[in-house]
């Protein structure tokens, strides 16, 4: 044994199997409106209890587990928000991400996991049709109004990535817009860029709000439907998919990116977001077991490598790939150039 490790535990176990727990917990909390209370300055389980029409019992004992998750302080018997809890939960700050707890925590992609055994034995999802990606899924719709505020922490360094400091006037093809966050941030960031929104009709009402929310829907053109099926139209400086790829088996996704690289201009940049796992598909461990995600929830989809990622592209006609990092978030982009 070296230094610093510990010796076998059952400790491991135990946490893996009472996990769930903390995701009820967060999910309680938000719905309850624990954070936003506690913000107000409710501290004791009376007063929190009020504002949240509970029962007292009920809220000191559900405020205790947040405290023990860190999602809470508790001192002298009175609870306060941690810094995570402050800056991300509570409704008055303006990067609060409570909404996420929505989509994460929809039943439709919690309920899988009770089927694991089954799916591991089959190697998909038991849910019908296409699982996640059925057409026109409800569920994207949340999708786009519940985890806007997470994606807004990365939107932007991915525009960044995209543009490659490139400006002046150009077209850019948003596939699977869902919130928009993506292709809106390259429009900001270049006041001559003219986005192509590309997702479902539903969803697409999401993303022309918060277009124009954020002053760029003038800029700002919608394409309703499937990406495998509608015309893209172009040429395009810059395409990007985001959180999409991952959905699909490889060969799906060459055909796509084939399908992508007709509609570029030479030398235009296609920039993926993704999870990209490390090549011992393990680390890091967000990304990486992001493919438990996938198995749950879509016939085919995984986590891909980078250099898987990297043969699709040089398979589907790009070129000079790479991996860049965005940041404390567990999505990375990949960039290749149109040949």
């Amino acid at each position: 044994m070296q230094r610093g490790e510990t010796g076998p535990t059952p400790a491991v176990i135990f946490d893996t199997m009472m996990a769930y727990q903390r995701t009820a917990a967060l999910k309680t909390a938000v719905e309850l409106g624990v954070f936003g209370a506690v913000g107000e300055g409710a501290n004791d389980p009376a007063s929190i209890a009020k504002k949240c029409s509970s029962s007292e019992r009920g809220i000191r004992i559900l405020c205790d587990f947040l405290a023990i998750n860190g999602l809470l302080t508790k001192t002298d018997g009175k609870y306060q928000h941690s810094p995570t809890s402050a800056l991300f939960l509570d409704p008055k700050s303006p990067a609060c991400m409570g909404s996420i707890t929505q989509f994460l925590g929809n039943p439709m992609l919690l309920n899988e996991f009770q089927r694991l055994t089954d799916i591991v034995r089959q190697g998909h999802t038991t849910l019908p049709g296409q699982g996640s990606v059925e057409p026109e899924n409800p569920v994207w719709v949340q999708f786009a109004e519940s985890m806007a505020p997470l994606m807004a922490t990365v939107a932007g360094p991915f525009a960044e990535a995209a543009l490659q400091g490139k400006s002046g006037p150009m077209k850019v093809l948003d596939i699977a817009a869902g919130h928009g966050l993506f292709g809106i941030n390259v429009a900001t960031r270049n006041p001559e860029a003219k986005i192509t929104a590309l997702d479902w009709r539903a969803v697409l009402e999401v993303a022309q709000r918060n277009a124009k929310k954020a002053g760029v829907d003038g800029r700002y053109e919608l394409l309703p439907g499937s990406a495998f099926e509608v015309e893209f139209g172009g040429p395009y400086d810059v395409v990007l998919l985001t959180n999409f790829l991952h959905h699909f088996d490889i060969p799906t996704n060459v055909n796509l990116l084939k399908k992508v690289r007709a509609a570029m201009k030479p030398g235009g940049t296609v920039a993926i977001l993704e999870f990209v796992p490390n090549e011992d598909r393990v680390t890091p461990p967000q990304a990486a077991g992001f493919s438990m995600v996938m198995l749950s929830s879509t016939p085919a989809g995984d986590a891909y490598t980078f250099s898987q990622y990297q043969k699709m592209f040089g398979d589907a006609g790009f070129s000079g790939a790479k991996h860049v990092q965005l940041g404390p978030m567990p999505n990375s982009a990949v960039l290749g150039t149109a040949g």
